[in-house]
């Protein structure tokens, strides 16, 4: 599953951590994210000392078998720099998640002090779609998060079917609290995903953004509707 920051993309992986034939790994390459960038991110030397740092050995862990049917793998779309391999992910089967720009970074900006574009992945996001599709010979299945909270149950269900996997109620709510699963970042991150037990009502950002902030989701838009066109909800007309 391929996201952008401040996405429902901890829900999702609540959902299908639910499952009892699935197993969930949350941003495996957020350290090596941070240690090939510097970037300066909340709980930076805790994420540095839990994760691999090199690429190679993050790979080699998720294309590893494993012990249930189903593996879900999280992944920030700017987490991958341009020009990474890809080849790895030729045996997997990939879903990009997609927001809304203006969505995003308003979002983004109740949790850090500034944005920028590398910062939220769009550009990127839609980049590694089209790499993803060339790589593995196949269009990857777009959902959008916003038709996900307006009805969880039809498009998870439209999601599984495209996905070939069985359908499981248990997708739609799940125990509050933390998970061992949870990157060692949670804390500053999944405050509200903690406290929830299913998909929150879908709700539009209440505050207005600057003109700073505007002019970069007016920039981000082109390419989220680029991936919107191809979303799975329009495709199979859930309602």
């Amino acid at each position: 599953m391929w996201s952008g920051p401040r996405n429902i993309s901890t829900a999702m992986m609540r959902a299908w951590e639910n499952r009892p034939d699935c197993v969930v790994v949350d941003e495996p390459f957020y350290a090596c994210y941070l240690h090939e960038t510097g970037a300066n991110h909340p709980y930076r030397e805790a994420i540095l000392a839990s994760q691999a740092v090199s690429r190679e050995a993050v790979v080699k862990a998720l294309i590893a078998p494993q012990e249930t049917p189903l593996f879900y793998q999280k992944h920030m779309t700017h987490h991958m720099p341009v020009g990474c391999d890809l080849s790895w992910t030729r045996g997997l089967t990939h879903v990009f998640l997609i927001r809304s720009p203006s969505e995003v970074i308003a979002s983004y900006l109740a949790k850090m002090p500034s944005v920028t574009e590398s910062d939220i992945g769009i550009v990127r996001q839609r980049a590694l779609y089209e790499e993803i599709a060339q790589t593995t010979g196949d269009d990857p299945i777009v959902i959008d998060g916003a038709d996900v909270l307006r009805d969880p149950e039809a498009v998870l269900k439209a999601l599984c079917a495209a996905l070939d996997v069985p359908w499981s109620d248990r997708m739609l709510s799940w125990p509050a609290g933390p998970r061992d699963s949870d990157g060692v970042w949670a804390p500053h991150w999944y405050q509200v995903v903690e406290s929830s037990t299913h998909f929150g009502p879908y709700r539009a950002p209440q505050h207005a953004l600057s003109a700073q902030a505007q002019a970069l989701a007016l920039a981000m838009d082109p390419h989220y509707e680029a991936l919107a066109s191809q979303r799975l909800r329009s495709k199979a007309k859930v309602k």
